[in-house]
């Protein structure tokens, strides 16, 4: 009742209310400090963080309610592993202040984080095809916990059986927090943690719903449940989409533990629960880190994430993010930081395909995972209707919105959907509504020729741009158009494949050209995996259909395939540090398809380039057997930081642990140890030389000799040297040097490889040659 008068003093005062300064309110921001920086006078970092943060609060008795206390009121995180200091709510005012604070690094605003969102197994060589056991599960010799920060998990799903598994490992400090629908007898020897953090998104969105949402690790949403068995679930035999797919489902490494951080809510992803859930992942224990969303790309120490993974790799864990679904556009990456993987997204060998048949004879390919009650006879044909004004530029009335259609117009038809601005489901859920028998969804320029099945709650099939405009074109030239849709389900051996995605997010990575992203693709299209008993296939609340298993498609579904294959190295190579097994993985990539001819790239139906695929497509059967890797140690990192033109306070951000300093070791940022190898000549043109340093560590046979192939370029004079390396031991280093002459400055980068070869071994790394005039 207290608060009754204030909400009428609003109401009249509405205007006055709603311009009010920002400034009067408070947001969250995530504070790093300098842990060595602590007086004498403090026997505890969090009192004198909250004492720190104590000396700028403002008290202000307008601000009633929003928590006006001292520092310690308004810290909801403390962090003290892979970052030191605290997340506060804080006004700007405040936060401006606070920057100024001895002791303080940095103060990041709350960043809000996107979700990027079998027969896997099987196309990447990890399951025999004559084989009932899975050949990855015979290699694991250790332990290995794999961190996912998603939505949670659902713990009853077959996928995360713990049958036959041995007893958690010692070393694991993680737990298995309770909550709504969740108790300690959710976690098992697969699911070995499971923790939630939402202070950042209750602070950011209010007190949640706890009818509406799970405040436990339990997961509605699905996303989460998706990625933690696509990176280690246990096999599980008959797994199927409504018939779809069906067949043996598995992780990549079964043998893996899992532990579940939840970290995304229906309001979205916040840094600031992101940060705690990293910080708290390395103190349980994780090998692996597999975080499937982005939030944007900023500068390396303006990006909490890429702050929190740094500190991440320093404790010997591999840390593996989508690179986001903004393609086809160019620079449209997230999780750029070399220390970090970044996986974009790739087809397999597998499709569900579906027909089109039109009035006129003509027959029409596409993709459907419709399986439900409202049927159509194929033998028949039924009215079609396309509400655009032409078939190539989509306008409102194409795209299918809410309250677009009229009933009278497409009831009792087949109606034709441009997709855009709405999901593609939500299409056909307002046909459906307007009495639509039937969906065709075309794509447009921004798809392409790519097909994405989804799980429609009526009859659809999804058609190519090319396909999709000669349906609208007969539909507006034809005084009676029809049409008729069949489904022919499940289809294997697919060629071409892999394909790039056209969703998946491409380069140059603009914050720094010399480092190449994203690294590598992996299978991204048309996953399945363990799904929420608690959200229809479709993701949609009108969705009453309820399945054990999804399918769905994005970088978030290739992201757990590349951590799962990581935790596969890690088990068998216990003592690699991340960056070998980053190398391992990018070094024994592929770049050619299934029919021998280079990757393709969907958005356009041509050759792909390494700013679509990285190094290639992952391959994980030579990645546990690289010959060779590009060790790139802590130091390493910071010294290519060191060439970023940071300021001192800039870079103390990463140097929180060994207060580490610049050495001026690389010459350049194009000379990191880093898999890929990318020369940029700068818009001088009197710089026609460039020599970039690789050192080499041989982790195959004790006595091996390699020898270089280096692929011609039109625009530089590529030279190696030496041209041979001969190791006599194992984990010897050897170095090299490869050199550029510029023969003629080209307005576009120009791409190769260059190759290692023992006669068992073939450890390839992309190169990449820039002129900056071309930019």
């Amino acid at each position: 009742m207290a608060h009754t008068p204030l909400q009428w003093l609003c109401f009249p005062l509405f205007f006055h209310c709603l311009f009010f300064s920002s400034a009067q309110f408070f947001k969250t921001y995530v504070v790093q400090m300098d842990r060595s920086a602590m007086p004498d006078s403090f026997s505890d970092h969090l009192e004198w963080y909250s004492t720190v943060v104590s000396s700028v609060v403002v008290d202000n008795p307008e601000r009633e309610g929003q928590g006006n206390g001292g520092g310690e009121d308004r810290i909801i995180y403390s962090y003290q592993n892979v970052f030191h200091g605290v997340a506060a709510r804080l006004s700007e005012e405040e936060a401006e202040r606070l920057e100024e604070e001895h002791g303080v690094l940095a103060v990041f605003p709350e960043v809000k984080y996107e979700l990027h969102t079998t027969r896997s197994p099987k196309f990447l060589g990890l399951e025999p095809a004559d084989s009932n056991s899975a050949w990855s599960q015979q290699i694991a010799d250790h332990d290995v916990v794999v961190g996912v920060l998603d939505t949670g998990i659902w713990p009853e799903s077959e996928s995360f059986n713990d049958a036959g598994m041995s007893p958690v490992p010692a070393y694991w400090k993680g737990e298995c927090e309770t909550g709504r629908g969740f108790t300690k007898q959710n976690c098992n020897r697969k699911i070995v943690g499971a923790r939630v953090f939402y202070h950042g998104y209750e602070a950011a969105t209010g007190k949640f719903n706890q009818q509406l949402e799970y405040k436990s690790p339990r997961d509605q949403d699905g996303h989460g449940t998706h990625t933690a068995a696509t990176v280690a679930g246990s096999p599980v035999a008959g797994a199927n989409l409504l018939g779809y797919a069906y067949g043996t489902a598995r992780g990549m490494a079964p043998g893996a533990r899992i532990a579940a951080y939840k970290v995304c809510w229906v309001g979205g992803c916040f840094s600031s629960d992101i940060l705690s859930a990293v910080d708290r992942a390395v103190a349980d224990g994780v090998n692996v880190l597999s975080i499937s969303l982005g939030g944007g790309v900023s500068s390396y120490y303006r990006d909490s994430l890429s702050v929190a993974a740094f500190g991440a790799m320093e404790m010997g864990v591999f840390v593996s993010c989508s690179a986001g679904n903004g393609g086809p556009d160019p620079v449209s990456l997230t999780n750029v930081s070399p220390w970090i993987t970044t996986v974009g997204a790739s087809t397999m060998d597998r499709d569900f395909p579906a027909i089109v048949k039109l009035g006129n004879g003509r027959t029409i390919t596409g993709v459907s995972l419709y399986r439900g009650r409202i049927t159509i006879q194929e033998n028949k044909q039924f009215p079609v209707v396309y509400m655009g004004s032409n078939s190539s530029n989509p306008d409102p009335s194409s795209l299918c919105l809410e309250g677009t259609l009229d009933p009278h117009f497409v009831a009792g038809k087949i109606v034709i959907c441009d997709r855009g601005i709405s999901p593609r489901v939500q299409k056909g859920v307002v046909v459906k509504n307007a009495g639509g028998i039937g969906m065709i969804l075309s794509n447009t320029a921004a798809n392409g020729e790519e097909l994405v099945a989804d799980c429609h709650l009526l009859p659809a099939v999804a058609v190519g741009e090319t396909e999709g405009k000669a349906i609208k074109q007969y539909a507006l030239t034809n005084r009676k158009p029809t049409a008729t849709l069949g489904l022919l389900g499940t289809r294997l051996g697919v060629k071409p494949s892999p394909v790039v995605a056209a969703f998946s997010s491409r380069g140059p990575n603009f914050l720094t050209l010399e480092i190449l992203k994203p690294d590598l693709v992996a299978p991204g299209v048309n996953i399945l995996a363990a799904w929420t008993g608690k959200t229809g296939p479709s993701s949609l609340t009108t969705d009453t259909r309820r399945v054990k298993f999804n399918i769905l498609s994005g970088t978030s579904m290739s992201c757990p395939h590349v951590s799962g294959v990581a935790a596969l190295i890690k088990s068998k190579h216990p003592d690699w540090s991340p960056s070998a097994i980053k190398s391992a993985l990018m070094t024994t990539a592929y770049v050619h398809d299934n029919t021998y001819k280079p990757l393709k790239d969907a958005s356009a139906a041509s050759p792909s380039s390494p700013y679509e695929h990285g190094a290639g497509h992952i391959n994980p059967r030579k990645a546990l057997d690289p010959g060779l890797v590009y060790e790139i140690k802590p130091q390493d990192y910071f010294e290519f930081l060191c060439t970023q033109d940071l300021t001192p306070s800039q870079l103390k951000v990463f140097s929180k642990h060994s207060n580490r300093s610049c050495h001026r070791l690389l010459p350049n940022p194009g000379d990191l140890n880093y898999p890929a190898i990318s020369a940029v000549f700068p818009e001088k043109t009197t710089v026609t030389s460039l020599t970039l340093h690789r050192t080499v560590t041989n982790v195959g046979p004790a006595s091996s000799s390699y020898h270089a192939i280096v692929s011609p370029f039109t625009g530089a004079a590529v030279k190696i040297e030496p041209e041979r390396l001969n190791f006599t031991r194992r984990y010897q280093k050897l170095s090299y040097r490869i050199t550029f002459v510029t023969k003629k400055r080209l307005s576009m980068p120009e791409f190769g490889g260059l190759i290692w070869k023992d006669g068992s071994h073939r450890v390839r790394s992309p190169i990449i040659i820039t002129w900056l005039s071309s930019f």
